[in-house]
């Protein structure tokens, strides 16, 4: 028997990255609760966008397949990073 790659086949680079982020935040969320109640909950309003970003990624996914939008959303990803190495020569050059 083979296995079922349909949870797999519907991964995308939003929804891995925004769950990584999701993990990440919840931790130092509680960490920073038991230092600082209120850097906390900063960090757990930060995490309102992440959870909009991966329902929309989700909803998307649903209309149009996994593997148009995953197409786009590394066109996005490396749009930002372009930009981000754009900046950083920008700021070696002042």
């Amino acid at each position: 028997m083979k296995p079922s790659n349909k949870t797999t086949s519907k991964l995308t680079l939003f929804l891995i990255s925004g769950i990584l982020s999701l993990l990440i935040g919840l931790f130092f969320s509680y960490m920073a609760f038991s230092a600082d109640g209120l850097a906390g909950m900063y960090i757990l309003l930060g995490l309102i966008p992440v959870v909009l970003i991966i329902i929309t990624d989700r909803i998307c996914v649903w209309r149009f397949g996994a593997k148009k939008v995953n197409k786009v959303q590394f066109y996005i990803a490396g749009i930002f990073i372009m930009l981000f190495i754009l900046n950083w020569i920008r700021l070696q050059a002042q």
